[in-house]
Formats: C-alpha cells, structure tokens, sequence
C-alpha cells in the first residue's frame, strides 16, 4: 500500500520493538494473546502514538483505518485477509488501471473474490465476512457485484454498525432453491434480516430473486394457488427480508420478486424511507404481501399490522394482487392500535381489493387518522372497502366486541372497478360503528358495462364533502346516538 516497509528491520524482534513505538507496550494480557507459553518478557515502556502521526497528511484516511486494524497484538481483534480485501480502501484499486501510490500496476492479489457468483455455490460466509468489514467502519459498503448470482442461507445482518452502513445490491442474489434445499438448522421464518441497525441504506441495481413458486403450495391458509388449493395448516415459508428494531432506514431503487411469502416485513422500526422499489409476483401466489409493517412508527402490495403509527406510503404501483390493506386486525381476540397511516400518489391494477380496512370480531382497539388520497384504480373489485367481519373460514363466531374504526377520509380516488363486486363496501360492526368517515372526489367507473354498482353500508357513519360517483346514500349523518359505554378500545 505504501511503497515500503512500513517497519524495517533485520528480525522479528527489530520489528515488534518499531511496533511497540507506534501501539505502546503490549499488556500483559495481549501479549498472552499473542503467545502463551511466554513466560518471562521485558519491553520498553512506551506510550502509543497518534495514527495521525505516523503517516503522512496525504495518506487516505481508509488506508489509515485498515492498517490499524491489521495492526492488533491481540488475533481476536486483527482483521484476517479476507477481511482486509473487502475493505473500502480497495475499492478504487479495483480497477486493474489504477497505480499504487509507489507508482507501480495492481499486484494479482486484488484480482481475489471472496464470493463464487455462480446461483448454486453457497456464499454466505463471504456476504457474512464482507458485513462484518462494512459494519466495522463510517460508510461502509457491502457490494454485490452486477456479475454474478449470489445464493446464501438464512443470514442476520446485526449491529450496531457505524454510520452509514450501506448494502448495495447490484448483481442478483438468491436464497436456496426450495424448501428440499433450506439447511435444516436454518430458520424457515425469514430469508435475509437486517437487526438493530440505525442508518442503514439498501439499494441497487441489481435484484433479490425469492425462488418462491416451490413454497407457494405449502400449507399455510386456504388459498387458490396455482396447482389448486391448499389445506389449512402453519405457515412454512420464509419472509425475504426483514428489518427488526431498526432506525432511519432507507430502502430504494430495487427489483424484487417471487417471495416465499412476505417480500418485506419492516417490524419495530422508526423513520423508514422505501422509494422507488419494483415487487412483482404471480397473482396467485398467496400470502406474498409486498411490504408488511407491523409494531412500526408500510397476496397485499402493502399491509399494514398493529401497532403502526405515523406511516406515509406514496407513489406506489400495485398489482396483480390485494391491493393496500390496514390489517387484518384483532385475530384471537387481540389488541391492535393504528394511527395516522397516510396512502397516497399510489395506483392499483387488476387486483381483488384497492385499499381496505379489514378486522376480525372479538378484536378490541382503534384504527384512526387515515387518509388515503389521489390514488387511482384500474380494472380493481372492491376498490374502497372496510370489512369488520373479516374471516378465513365461513364458521367464524360472532362477537360482539371490535376493533374502532374512525376518521378515515377518502379523496381524490378515481378510477374503475370490476364489475364483480360494489366499488364501495363499508360493513362495520354491529356494535362497534364505524365512524367519521369522509368522502371528496370519488369518481369510480364499471371497467366493463354500463351498470353502476351501489355502494354497500352497514353501520357506517360520515359525510359527502362533494358528490361521488356511483352515489352514496347508505352512509348515515353525523354520529351515532352512543357507543357501548363498556368498550375497551385500549390504544
């Protein structure tokens, strides 16, 4: 890197003494670490000396950095050379034009790659290394080549890194071929996880293949898959990304398709950021939400679960699929708080719902303050809907406790509609109403026909800030007369 020896001498105690000069006297403890079956040692007391010091001033702080991590008494904390080749510093050196700073042509040593490349070798321990060396240093890159397939297991990407740690994606990357080829000792729940990490950046060029079409047909709730349906029974099947207890996240410009199940699931995260992303799946394929929020302050192209708040979605394009969906909520007589979602500047094709509330009886909670706006609707069944008798099955108990779903607005929605179902469906619960909704430009069209559809009400309650099309005359005036005094909304 330098040109010359950056220690000179005749023998290894000539260059552990230059060492010493620049890391200080090596403790007790790290010189056992660094042999220990010495017995008796003597060095001179010196004191360490700033990295800054040593080099010169036009030296690149990466090569300051690398060199203070080959620089360790201790092997624990000294980079091996893999790590080392990963490292920012040679990044530019990659490039076979580039000189060292004496001068002289790139050596065949960063001709190396830590990574195959071919789709069926496993790479794991290079993406693992190469995370290790990226989350170790401020702005870090972990690059995916764009002349490769990568395939790797099941892997967690933990921190805490330092700032900015990106994970560029340039190439394709690929888990195992099928449930026959995930290792047994990896977990089915999720492909790639990224955990606590606060500043990440996930983007590229490239694209993340899920290999989903041989999970698809693996039990997991009844669906109409693409070989017939499936029976009742645990979902199996990977997510293909994951973001657990992260911060300040940023995710654009990326491919991704045919996810197992979930394409990503962002779960007790704050400040995230998704721009620009392309999902693309079989409309068959169940269950392969596009992105699932859940417990974060974004089958569906976008589901949002409980305990999200202060979520904003726009310029999104979805389907085929479930459209955007807030839910489902209350399974199993649970809690569930939603608030202040916004979904707007976002277009549906061809899909079975639009935008949809969906909750099951016996559930308790609220969903409040949303807004969905300018969102534009091709060929789509179901396009506005609130269903508070949500149910996989057709034996679903009643119940009378349910989640509480008010102030919702509805504007600027246009578009048209299959005419298979009413373009418009509030059917909110018998003893939890549905309240303060309200509706301004709602223009929606049969995609095929002259027949417009009623819109269908139950319960529902709200006002018509303009007139709407088709007409809304089963949405009731103002509130209704009172609300069960004993409900337990909890949020």
């Amino acid at each position: 890197m330098l040109g010359q020896p950056l220690f000179p001498g005749e023998s290894g105690v000539d260059q552990l003494v230059e060492i010493i000069k620049v890391l200080g006297t090596p403790t007790r403890e790290e010189i056992k670490c660094m042999n220990p079956n010495y017995r008796e040692f003597k060095f001179p007391q010196i004191k360490a000396h700033p990295w800054h010091k040593i080099f010169q001033k036009r030296m690149p702080p990466e090569a300051v950095d690398l060199v203070s991590r080959l620089l360790q008494y201790s092997p624990n904390l000294r980079c091996n050379a893999m790590e080392a080749l990963i490292h920012p510093f040679f990044d530019e050196l990659r490039d076979p034009n580039t000189r060292l700073p004496n001068g002289r042509f790139l050596p065949p040593l960063f001709d190396f790659k830590p990574h195959v490349g071919d789709g069926s070798t496993d790479d794991t321990r290079a993406f693992r290394l190469a995370w290790k060396a990226a989350c170790s240093v401020e702005s870090g890159i972990l690059l995916v080549p764009s002349d490769g397939v990568f395939m790797i297991t099941s892997t967690i990407f933990s921190g805490p890194c330092k700032p900015v740690t990106v994970f560029q994606v340039d190439g394709v990357l690929v888990p195992p071929d099928g449930p026959e080829c995930w290792p047994e000792t990896d977990s089915k729940q999720q492909w790639l996880v990224f955990y606590r990490l606060n500043g990440m950046i996930l983007n590229g060029k490239g694209m993340i293949q899920g290999n989903g079409e041989k999970w698809w047909n693996l039990p997991c709730k009844p669906h109409r898959g693409p070989n017939g349906s499936t029976l009742p029974g645990p979902c199996d099947s990977p997510a293909l990304i994951r973001f657990f207890k992260s911060y300040n996240l940023t995710v654009r410009d990326l491919y991704i398709e045919n996810s197992p199940q979930f394409h990503f699931k962002f779960d007790g995260c704050e400040d995230v950021q998704i721009d620009g992303i392309s999902i693309n799946s079989p409309a068959l394929s169940p269950n392969t939400d596009g992105i699932h929020i859940e417990n974060t302050n974004g089958d569906d192209c976008i589901s949002i679960g409980p305990g999200c708040s202060r979520v904003d979605i726009e310029n999104v394009t979805c389907g085929p699929g479930h459209g955007i969906s807030i839910g489902s909520l209350g399974v199993h007589n649970s809690q569930a708080c939603v608030s202040n979602i916004t979904v707007q500047n976002t277009m549906i094709r061809n899909s079975d719902n639009g935008i949809r509330i969906k909750t099951w009886q016996g559930g308790i909670g609220s969903v409040s303050g949303i807004i969905f706006d300018s969102i534009f609707m091709e060929n789509v069944r179901n396009c506005i809907i609130v269903d508070q008798y949500y149910c996989l099955t057709k034996d679903c108990m009643n119940q009378s406790s349910a989640v509480y779903v008010s102030d919702v607005s509805y504007s600027n929605i246009k578009g048209t509609y299959d005419v298979r179902s009413p373009p418009i469906h509030f059917a909110c619960s018998d003893s939890v109403p549905c309240t303060n909704i309200t509706m301004a430009d709602v223009e929606l069209l049969p995609y095929e026909g002259e027949l417009v559809d009623d819109p269908f009400c139950w319960n529902a309650y709200g006002i018509l800030e303009t007139l709407t099309i088709p007409p809304i005359s089963c949405l009731q005036d103002g509130e209704p007369q009172a609300l069960q005094e004993n409900i337990n909304f909890g949020c």
